[in-house]
């Protein structure tokens, strides 16, 4: 079974992943792996020695184009899953993004970015992603009250 977790803060070295939940002019940003025929919000591994905003930016650029947006960190997630690194907790840093402009063309394993109003029917990770989506949601509803 999947379990997601939510945090404020952890120690940042415990911080793997960023994963970028965006917008563009008021629609979602999903994007679509050359191996795959679901979609799944941008994000990835964070690299060695590599601040966990930076790997965002750098995510957010290779995934989906973006390269006029603002972004900011929401709150630290955790996964812990049979299928995934051995059922170890792994920890990552969920990002809001909000994106203005795009390049022409993507350059590495997306195929496309699709913008639509409405979540996917089928997600590469249905255990993890609806639920990231769904903190976003709730954490940006009370920011903006």
């Amino acid at each position: 079974m999947t379990q997601v977790r939510f945090y404020d803060q952890v120690d940042d070295r415990k911080l793997r992943f960023a994963v970028i939940v965006a917008k563009t002019n008021g629609h979602w940003v999903f994007c679509r792996h050359k191996e795959r025929s679901t979609l799944e919000v941008p994000g990835g591994h964070r690299k060695p020695g590599e601040d966990i905003l930076a790997a965002a930016k750098r995510e957010l650029y290779e995934e989906t184009g973006a390269v006029d947006f603002t972004i900011e960190p929401v709150c630290v997630y955790s996964v812990t899953a049979p299928w995934n690194y051995g059922g170890q907790e792994t920890i990552g840093m969920l990002f809001h993004a909000d994106v203005n402009a795009f390049e022409k063309e993507l350059h590495g394993e997306i195929e496309r970015i699709v913008i639509q109003d409405e979540m996917p029917a089928a997600w590469t990770y249905p255990d993890i992603q609806p639920y990231l989506m769904e903190e976003v949601q709730k954490r940006m509803k009370r920011t903006e009250k």
